[in-house]
Protein backbone atom coordinates (compact mmCIF):
# COMPACT_ATOMS: atom_id res chain seq x y z
CA UNK A 1 0.00 0.00 0.00
CA UNK A 2 1.40 3.37 -1.02
CA UNK A 3 1.84 6.19 1.45
CA UNK A 4 -0.25 9.27 0.74
CA UNK A 5 2.86 10.95 -0.65
CA UNK A 6 3.50 8.06 -3.03
CA UNK A 7 -0.16 7.79 -4.02
CA UNK A 8 -0.49 11.45 -4.95
CA UNK A 9 2.84 11.53 -6.78
CA UNK A 10 1.64 8.60 -8.90
CA UNK A 11 -1.53 10.51 -9.74
CA UNK A 12 0.47 13.66 -10.51
CA UNK A 13 2.57 11.67 -13.00
CA UNK A 14 -0.38 9.90 -14.64
CA UNK A 15 0.53 6.52 -13.21
CA UNK A 16 -1.90 3.84 -12.11
CA UNK A 17 -3.13 4.20 -8.52
CA UNK A 18 -4.75 1.75 -6.13
CA UNK A 19 -7.37 4.38 -5.26
CA UNK A 20 -8.19 7.89 -6.44
CA UNK A 21 -6.63 10.51 -4.11
CA UNK A 22 -8.93 13.04 -2.50
CA UNK A 23 -8.19 16.53 -1.15
CA UNK A 24 -10.36 19.38 0.07
CA UNK A 25 -9.59 22.47 2.16
CA UNK A 26 -11.30 25.40 3.84
CA UNK A 27 -10.30 28.59 5.64
CA UNK A 28 -9.61 28.74 9.38
CA UNK A 29 -10.12 32.48 9.82
CA UNK A 30 -12.90 34.86 8.83
CA UNK A 31 -12.59 36.76 5.56
CA UNK A 32 -11.97 40.00 7.46
CA UNK A 33 -8.82 38.40 8.92
CA UNK A 34 -7.21 37.17 5.70
CA UNK A 35 -4.57 39.94 5.56
CA UNK A 36 -4.11 40.82 9.24
CA UNK A 37 -1.83 38.05 10.47
CA UNK A 38 1.06 40.35 11.30
CA UNK A 39 -1.16 42.73 13.28
CA UNK A 40 -2.92 39.85 15.06
CA UNK A 41 -0.32 37.20 15.89
CA UNK A 42 -2.84 35.43 18.13
CA UNK A 43 -4.56 34.20 14.96
CA UNK A 44 -1.51 32.16 14.01
CA UNK A 45 -2.41 29.59 16.66
CA UNK A 46 -5.98 29.41 15.38
CA UNK A 47 -4.77 28.44 11.90
CA UNK A 48 -2.67 25.55 13.18
CA UNK A 49 -5.41 24.44 15.57
CA UNK A 50 -7.80 24.38 12.63
CA UNK A 51 -5.35 22.40 10.52
CA UNK A 52 -4.84 19.88 13.32
CA UNK A 53 -8.59 19.43 13.77
CA UNK A 54 -9.07 19.00 10.01
CA UNK A 55 -6.44 16.28 9.96
CA UNK A 56 -8.10 14.46 12.83
CA UNK A 57 -11.54 14.61 11.21
CA UNK A 58 -10.72 14.14 7.51
CA UNK A 59 -6.97 13.56 7.00
CA UNK A 60 -6.73 14.49 3.29
CA UNK A 61 -4.44 12.72 0.84
CA UNK A 62 -2.56 15.98 0.22
CA UNK A 63 -2.68 19.37 1.90
CA UNK A 64 -3.06 22.94 0.73
CA UNK A 65 -1.49 25.12 3.42
CA UNK A 66 -4.02 27.85 4.10
CA UNK A 67 -2.28 31.21 4.42
CA UNK A 68 -5.12 32.98 6.22
CA UNK A 69 -3.74 36.22 7.64
CA UNK A 70 -0.87 36.38 5.13
CA UNK A 71 -2.60 36.57 1.76
CA UNK A 72 -0.66 39.53 0.36
CA UNK A 73 2.59 41.38 0.81
CA UNK A 74 1.96 44.27 3.25
CA UNK A 75 2.30 46.93 0.57
CA UNK A 76 0.69 50.35 0.52
CA UNK A 77 0.89 51.65 -3.04
CA UNK A 78 -0.27 55.25 -3.41
CA UNK A 79 1.04 55.82 -6.95
CA UNK A 80 -0.95 58.54 -8.70
CA UNK A 81 0.51 57.77 -12.11
CA UNK A 82 1.63 54.46 -13.62
CA UNK A 83 5.26 55.52 -14.04
CA UNK A 84 5.64 55.75 -10.26
CA UNK A 85 3.98 52.37 -9.64
CA UNK A 86 7.27 50.42 -9.44
CA UNK A 87 8.74 52.93 -6.94
CA UNK A 88 8.05 50.93 -3.80
CA UNK A 89 10.37 49.28 -1.33
CA UNK A 90 10.14 45.46 -1.31
CA UNK A 91 9.24 43.78 1.98
CA UNK A 92 12.34 42.59 3.84
CA UNK A 93 12.74 38.90 4.54
CA UNK A 94 13.20 39.88 8.19
CA UNK A 95 9.60 41.15 8.26
CA UNK A 96 7.06 39.02 10.17
CA UNK A 97 5.25 38.44 6.87
CA UNK A 98 8.23 36.25 5.95
CA UNK A 99 9.19 34.80 9.33
CA UNK A 100 5.61 33.96 10.33
CA UNK A 101 5.04 32.08 7.09
CA UNK A 102 8.21 30.07 7.52
CA UNK A 103 6.83 29.01 10.92
CA UNK A 104 3.43 28.32 9.37
CA UNK A 105 4.88 25.89 6.81
CA UNK A 106 6.86 24.14 9.55
CA UNK A 107 3.78 24.00 11.77
CA UNK A 108 1.81 22.22 9.07
CA UNK A 109 4.64 19.74 8.54
CA UNK A 110 4.75 18.97 12.25
CA UNK A 111 1.02 18.25 12.16
CA UNK A 112 1.00 16.09 9.03
CA UNK A 113 4.43 14.45 9.05
CA UNK A 114 6.57 13.47 6.08
CA UNK A 115 4.35 10.88 4.36
CA UNK A 116 2.13 13.46 2.68
CA UNK A 117 2.60 16.29 0.18
CA UNK A 118 2.02 19.86 1.38
CA UNK A 119 1.44 22.78 -1.00
CA UNK A 120 1.82 26.36 0.11
CA UNK A 121 -0.82 28.80 -1.06
CA UNK A 122 0.65 31.76 -2.97
CA UNK A 123 -1.35 34.50 -4.66
CA UNK A 124 -0.05 35.81 -7.99
CA UNK A 125 1.52 39.30 -8.19
CA UNK A 126 -1.62 40.80 -9.75
CA UNK A 127 -3.56 40.09 -6.53
CA UNK A 128 -0.79 41.69 -4.44
CA UNK A 129 -0.84 44.74 -6.72
CA UNK A 130 -4.62 45.02 -6.36
CA UNK A 131 -4.34 44.81 -2.58
CA UNK A 132 -1.49 47.34 -2.45
CA UNK A 133 -3.41 49.89 -4.53
CA UNK A 134 -6.62 49.35 -2.56
CA UNK A 135 -4.62 49.80 0.63
CA UNK A 136 -2.79 52.89 -0.60
CA UNK A 137 -5.81 54.66 -2.08
CA UNK A 138 -8.56 53.31 0.19
CA UNK A 139 -10.30 51.65 -2.75
CA UNK A 140 -12.67 48.74 -3.12
CA UNK A 141 -11.44 45.67 -4.99
CA UNK A 142 -13.40 46.73 -8.08
CA UNK A 143 -12.01 50.28 -7.91
CA UNK A 144 -8.48 48.87 -7.61
CA UNK A 145 -9.10 46.70 -10.67
CA UNK A 146 -10.31 49.76 -12.58
CA UNK A 147 -7.15 51.62 -11.60
CA UNK A 148 -4.94 48.73 -12.72
CA UNK A 149 -6.70 48.62 -16.08
CA UNK A 150 -6.30 52.38 -16.44
CA UNK A 151 -2.59 52.12 -15.68
CA UNK A 152 -2.24 49.19 -18.12
CA UNK A 153 -3.78 51.18 -20.93
CA UNK A 154 -1.71 54.28 -20.05
CA UNK A 155 1.72 52.77 -19.38
CA UNK A 156 1.66 48.95 -19.57
CA UNK A 157 5.44 48.61 -19.21
CA UNK A 158 5.29 50.33 -15.81
CA UNK A 159 2.64 47.88 -14.63
CA UNK A 160 4.73 44.99 -15.92
CA UNK A 161 7.74 46.34 -14.03
CA UNK A 162 5.75 46.64 -10.81
CA UNK A 163 4.41 43.09 -11.18
CA UNK A 164 7.92 41.80 -11.86
CA UNK A 165 9.19 43.53 -8.73
CA UNK A 166 6.37 41.98 -6.68
CA UNK A 167 7.17 38.57 -8.19
CA UNK A 168 10.78 38.92 -7.05
CA UNK A 169 9.58 39.76 -3.54
CA UNK A 170 7.37 36.66 -3.50
CA UNK A 171 10.21 34.53 -4.87
CA UNK A 172 12.29 35.65 -1.88
CA UNK A 173 9.76 33.79 0.29
CA UNK A 174 10.00 30.45 -1.54
CA UNK A 175 13.17 29.02 0.07
CA UNK A 176 11.70 29.70 3.52
CA UNK A 177 8.57 27.65 2.82
CA UNK A 178 9.71 24.98 0.33
CA UNK A 179 12.04 22.61 2.15
CA UNK A 180 11.97 19.33 4.04
CA UNK A 181 10.63 21.00 7.18
CA UNK A 182 7.93 22.87 5.25
CA UNK A 183 6.05 22.53 1.98
CA UNK A 184 6.76 20.30 -1.03
CA UNK A 185 5.68 22.94 -3.52
CA UNK A 186 3.37 25.87 -4.12
CA UNK A 187 -0.29 26.20 -5.03
CA UNK A 188 -0.15 29.35 -7.16
CA UNK A 189 -3.51 31.09 -7.40
CA UNK A 190 -4.05 33.19 -10.53
CA UNK A 191 -7.14 35.01 -11.73
CA UNK A 192 -8.26 37.64 -14.21
CA UNK A 193 -11.28 38.47 -12.05
CA UNK A 194 -14.31 38.49 -14.36
CA UNK A 195 -11.89 39.02 -17.27
CA UNK A 196 -11.30 42.65 -16.35
CA UNK A 197 -8.00 42.65 -18.26
CA UNK A 198 -8.27 41.77 -21.97
CA UNK A 199 -6.52 38.49 -22.69
CA UNK A 200 -3.87 39.95 -25.00
CA UNK A 201 -2.87 42.60 -22.45
CA UNK A 202 -2.81 39.96 -19.73
CA UNK A 203 -0.49 37.69 -21.71
CA UNK A 204 1.83 40.55 -22.56
CA UNK A 205 2.12 42.28 -19.20
CA UNK A 206 0.76 40.00 -16.43
CA UNK A 207 1.71 36.49 -17.49
CA UNK A 208 5.50 37.04 -17.25
CA UNK A 209 5.33 37.71 -13.50
CA UNK A 210 3.19 34.61 -12.91
CA UNK A 211 5.41 32.34 -14.96
CA UNK A 212 8.42 33.79 -13.20
CA UNK A 213 7.14 32.55 -9.83
CA UNK A 214 6.36 29.09 -11.18
CA UNK A 215 9.78 28.86 -12.81
CA UNK A 216 11.46 29.86 -9.55
CA UNK A 217 9.39 27.28 -7.65
CA UNK A 218 10.29 24.65 -10.28
CA UNK A 219 13.96 25.21 -9.52
CA UNK A 220 13.25 24.13 -5.95
CA UNK A 221 10.78 21.31 -6.66
CA UNK A 222 8.89 19.81 -9.59
CA UNK A 223 5.64 19.45 -7.66
CA UNK A 224 3.85 22.75 -8.15
CA UNK A 225 0.13 23.32 -8.73
CA UNK A 226 -1.57 26.07 -10.72
CA UNK A 227 -4.99 27.11 -9.43
CA UNK A 228 -7.07 29.22 -11.82
CA UNK A 229 -9.40 30.80 -9.31
CA UNK A 230 -13.11 31.00 -10.06
CA UNK A 231 -14.05 32.02 -6.52
CA UNK A 232 -17.63 33.32 -6.29
CA UNK A 233 -18.21 32.83 -10.00
CA UNK A 234 -15.18 34.79 -11.22
CA UNK A 235 -14.57 33.85 -14.83
CA UNK A 236 -11.16 33.86 -16.51
CA UNK A 237 -9.72 33.74 -20.00
CA UNK A 238 -8.59 30.21 -19.25
CA UNK A 239 -6.62 29.97 -22.50
CA UNK A 240 -4.16 32.45 -20.96
CA UNK A 241 -2.85 29.75 -18.63
CA UNK A 242 -2.58 26.81 -21.04
CA UNK A 243 1.22 26.86 -21.25
CA UNK A 244 2.02 27.73 -17.63
CA UNK A 245 4.81 25.46 -16.31
CA UNK A 246 2.91 23.66 -13.55
CA UNK A 247 2.79 19.92 -12.95
CA UNK A 248 -0.89 19.89 -11.95
CA UNK A 249 -3.87 22.12 -12.77
CA UNK A 250 -6.97 23.03 -10.76
CA UNK A 251 -9.72 25.33 -12.03
CA UNK A 252 -13.40 26.04 -11.48
CA UNK A 253 -14.89 23.31 -13.64
CA UNK A 254 -18.42 24.64 -13.23
CA UNK A 255 -17.63 28.35 -13.61
CA UNK A 256 -15.39 27.94 -16.65
CA UNK A 257 -17.56 25.20 -18.24
CA UNK A 258 -14.46 23.09 -18.85
CA UNK A 259 -14.72 19.54 -17.56
CA UNK A 260 -11.82 17.71 -15.95
CA UNK A 261 -11.67 15.38 -18.94
CA UNK A 262 -11.54 18.28 -21.40
CA UNK A 263 -9.13 20.17 -19.17
CA UNK A 264 -6.65 17.31 -19.06
CA UNK A 265 -6.53 17.40 -22.85
CA UNK A 266 -6.43 21.22 -22.92
CA UNK A 267 -3.49 21.34 -20.48
CA UNK A 268 -1.45 18.82 -22.43
CA UNK A 269 -2.29 15.69 -20.49
CA UNK A 270 -1.29 17.13 -17.12
CA UNK A 271 -2.89 15.79 -13.94
CA UNK A 272 -5.97 17.62 -12.68
CA UNK A 273 -7.58 18.35 -9.31
CA UNK A 274 -11.27 19.04 -8.78
CA UNK A 275 -14.69 17.91 -9.94
CA UNK A 276 -16.98 19.23 -7.18
CA UNK A 277 -18.67 22.60 -7.05
CA UNK A 278 -17.64 24.42 -3.87
CA UNK A 279 -20.69 26.53 -2.99
CA UNK A 280 -23.34 26.25 -0.30
CA UNK A 281 -25.79 25.15 -2.99
CA UNK A 282 -23.63 22.26 -4.17
CA UNK A 283 -24.10 18.52 -3.83
CA UNK A 284 -20.92 18.40 -1.74
CA UNK A 285 -22.42 20.80 0.79
CA UNK A 286 -26.11 19.83 0.74
CA UNK A 287 -26.24 16.31 -0.64
CA UNK A 288 -26.86 13.07 1.15
CA UNK A 289 -24.47 10.12 1.07
CA UNK A 290 -25.96 8.55 -2.05
CA UNK A 291 -25.89 11.83 -3.99
CA UNK A 292 -22.34 12.72 -3.01
CA UNK A 293 -20.97 9.28 -3.72
CA UNK A 294 -22.81 9.10 -7.01
CA UNK A 295 -21.28 12.43 -8.03
CA UNK A 296 -17.84 11.09 -7.09
CA UNK A 297 -18.38 8.04 -9.29
CA UNK A 298 -19.58 10.27 -12.15
CA UNK A 299 -16.41 12.38 -11.94
CA UNK A 300 -14.22 9.27 -12.06
CA UNK A 301 -16.24 7.68 -14.86
CA UNK A 302 -16.00 10.82 -16.99
CA UNK A 303 -12.36 11.71 -16.27
CA UNK A 304 -10.71 8.30 -15.93
CA UNK A 305 -8.64 6.81 -13.13
CA UNK A 306 -5.21 8.24 -14.01
CA UNK A 307 -4.04 11.80 -13.52
CA UNK A 308 -7.05 12.57 -11.34
CA UNK A 309 -7.26 13.91 -7.80
CA UNK A 310 -10.81 14.46 -6.56
CA UNK A 311 -11.35 17.89 -5.03
CA UNK A 312 -13.36 21.05 -5.57
CA UNK A 313 -13.32 24.11 -7.80
CA UNK A 314 -11.81 26.10 -4.95
CA UNK A 315 -11.95 26.36 -1.15
CA UNK A 316 -15.08 24.72 0.29
CA UNK A 317 -17.33 26.52 2.81
CA UNK A 318 -15.93 26.41 6.35
CA UNK A 319 -18.95 24.55 7.68
CA UNK A 320 -18.98 21.83 5.02
CA UNK A 321 -19.76 18.63 6.97
CA UNK A 322 -16.56 16.60 7.23
CA UNK A 323 -18.71 13.49 6.88
CA UNK A 324 -19.44 14.60 3.31
CA UNK A 325 -15.73 14.70 2.49
CA UNK A 326 -15.26 11.24 3.92
CA UNK A 327 -18.13 9.97 1.77
CA UNK A 328 -16.21 11.22 -1.29
CA UNK A 329 -13.07 9.38 -0.18
CA UNK A 330 -15.06 6.19 0.42
CA UNK A 331 -16.49 6.24 -3.13
CA UNK A 332 -13.14 7.24 -4.66
CA UNK A 333 -11.56 4.15 -3.09
CA UNK A 334 -13.91 1.78 -4.94
CA UNK A 335 -12.03 -0.43 -7.39
CA UNK A 336 -14.72 -0.36 -10.09
CA UNK A 337 -17.12 2.45 -9.25
CA UNK A 338 -20.45 2.38 -11.03
CA UNK A 339 -22.78 5.36 -11.21
CA UNK A 340 -26.06 4.51 -9.52
CA UNK A 341 -29.42 5.96 -10.48
CA UNK A 342 -30.45 8.46 -7.84
CA UNK A 343 -33.35 10.87 -7.61
CA UNK A 344 -31.39 14.12 -7.72
CA UNK A 345 -30.14 16.94 -9.91
CA UNK A 346 -26.38 17.23 -10.28
CA UNK A 347 -25.11 20.38 -8.61
CA UNK A 348 -28.05 22.45 -9.80
CA UNK A 349 -30.44 22.80 -6.85
CA UNK A 350 -31.24 20.86 -3.73
CA UNK A 351 -34.55 19.69 -2.27
CA UNK A 352 -34.95 18.53 1.30
CA UNK A 353 -37.28 15.68 0.35
CA UNK A 354 -34.97 14.07 -2.20
CA UNK A 355 -34.39 10.39 -1.57
CA UNK A 356 -31.66 8.27 -3.03
CA UNK A 357 -30.30 4.82 -2.40
CA UNK A 358 -27.22 2.85 -3.29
Amino acid sequence: MSTKRELVLKAFHNEEVERIPVGFWHHYLDESEFVSGVEHPENFKRILEGARKFKEEFDPDFVKIMTDGYFYLPLKLDAKTPETLPDFTPVSDAHPWFTDQEKLAKGYREIYGQDILLFYNIFAPLAHLRFGLANGHDLSEQEANDLILHFLKTDPEAVEEALDKIADNIIDLLPYIINREGADGIYLSVTDTHRFIPDALYRLYVTPSEKKILEAANRLTETNILHICGWRGNTNYITIYQDYPALVFNWAVHTESLSLREGRRFFGGKAVIGGFLNTEESILYRGNKAEIQNETRSIIEETGRTGLIIGADCTVPNDTPVEHLNWVREAAAEKTPKVHIVNTLRDARSFTNLKASV
